[in-house]
């Protein structure tokens, strides 16, 4: 049952990237069109994402079995963070929904830019807001230190 709700560590940075591309693809064709099927397709990737890594997302499929391969890049990052990250962006999308589904379209717009904003920052400049969060959290013993002992080694992470 847990390899069910396993997550990948490490993951291959290229990957967690183009899964953030094609999420803010997905947002900005959501925003455009003002489509509620977009939102709910963007919680649920996300929520798949967060249980069970990157094997049900159509998203993460999409970018793990067919675009990163033809990249040919891999740099290996530690899993815990993302996942963390894949955390975030389920909350945050699904109270977009929620606030769509209750009449403030604004609101939920705004919480949809807010998404878009993190997952360029990734995709682009490879900065992840979420494993940043992660970082400052554990360093603050929110999260403990044995969720990511590569994040909280640094020895570990030049390896």
């Amino acid at each position: 049952m847990s390899s069910l709700f396993a997550f990948p560590n490490p993951v291959n940075e290229y990957a967690a990237r183009t899964t953030a591309a094609l999420v803010v693809l997905l947002s900005v064709v959501t925003a455009v069109t003002g489509s509620v099927w977009g939102l709910l397709a963007i919680a649920v990737g996300f929520w798949l994402r967060l249980l069970f890594g990157p094997r049900i997302s159509p998203l993460a499929v999409l970018s793990v079995k067919v675009i990163t391969p033809r990249l040919g890049k891999v740099k290996l990052v530690p899993g815990p963070p993302k996942r963390f990250a894949q955390g975030i962006g389920a909350a945050v999308s699904t109270a977009a929904l929620l606030l769509f589904a209750s009449g403030l379209g604004l609101a939920a717009w705004l919480l949809l830019g807010i998404l878009v904003v993190a997952a360029s920052l990734e995709a682009f400049a490879g900065f992840c807001l979420g494993c940043t969060i992660f970082g400052f959290l554990q360093r603050r013993g929110v999260i403990p230190e044995d969720v990511c002992e590569a994040c909280s080694n640094i020895s570990l992470r030049r390896s």
